[in-house]
């Protein structure tokens, strides 16, 4: 039997102002971007050549850099939550301190591993000839920096709440672990994998600093939707509006779809 809703209680005058001045903090910015839209010159600023430049490499960066956190990232969320190992908890605040660092830092560090003169990119230039900043595949890997916690911390958390006795009755069967996780984990983890690779797809295709940090800002190699709208602020701001129109009904959509799993109906 469903349990009855508390009844609704009035909200004191002190919670409520301040809840409401909160709110709209957080929504007259967006209206204010609503009202003023260039609605009637939209869709000449939506159909240029640059917008859909802009847009096509932010979905083909965003795109790459979800995948890459996949398959990094659905590995290392199983380590996490159903493994034991030495300094796990220092491993796991690794692993989300992208969600904290500044992302100019998370460029600046990339730089400082996979720039030309990095730890790892001289070695890559030398030997393979392989040059990551301020190319498209830069972009990728910036997006996947500051994307993939999203996802980590959204498989872990439906690993921890599958119940391992599945897998144990696999093992039980014959079934390696492999098997047991491809046969049997992933299908029980999916919803989780599908909202974490929402929320990193939708990250990968908002994040700035990183990407003008490690990648640059070239129009058709790295400039993907927020640098073409931080570009056009400099000279043509209702294209800046118009682009930004475009992020925010992105962010709306992934809402929507995640309103299911992360918020509760009224």
């Amino acid at each position: 039997m469903t349990p009855a809703r508390p009844a609704f209680r009035r909200a004191p005058f002190a919670l409520l102002l301040p809840a409401l001045l909160g709110l709209a903090f957080l929504v007259l910015p967006l209206v204010g971007l609503l009202i003023r839209a260039p609605w009637s010159d939209l869709p000449r600023q939506l159909t240029s050549p640059e917008v859909w430049e802009a847009l096509r490499l932010s979905l083909i960066c965003a795109t790459a850099a979800t995948a890459l956190s996949l398959l990094l990232g659905v590995p290392l969320a199983w380590l996490l939550a159903r493994t034991e190992f030495p300094g796990r908890r220092f491993v796991r605040a690794l692993v989300t301190l992208p969600l904290v660092l500044p992302p100019v830092v998370g460029g600046v560090a990339l730089l400082l591993v996979l720039g030309r003169n990095g730890i790892a990119g001289r070695w890559l230039d030398s030997a393979f000839g392989i040059t990551l900043p301020f190319h498209t595949s830069g972009v990728v890997l910036a997006e996947a920096f500051v994307a993939m916690p999203f996802l980590v911390i959204s498989v872990e958390g439906a690993l921890r709440a599958a119940d391992p006795r599945y897998e144990e009755a696999a093992a039980t069967l014959g079934a390696s672990r492999l098997t047991a996780f491809r046969r049997v984990t992933l299908p029980l983890i999916a919803p989780g994998i599908a909202a974490g690779s929402v929320l990193a797809w939708a990250r990968a295709l908002g994040e700035f600093g990183a990407t003008i940090t490690f990648a640059g800002n070239f129009p058709g190699q790295t400039q993907t939707m927020p640098l073409a709208v931080y570009l056009a602020m400099e000279s043509e701001p209702e294209a800046a509006i118009a682009l930004s129109l475009v992020l925010l009904a992105v962010s709306i959509t992934v809402l929507a779809g995640l309103r299911g799993r992360w918020m509760s109906g009224s």
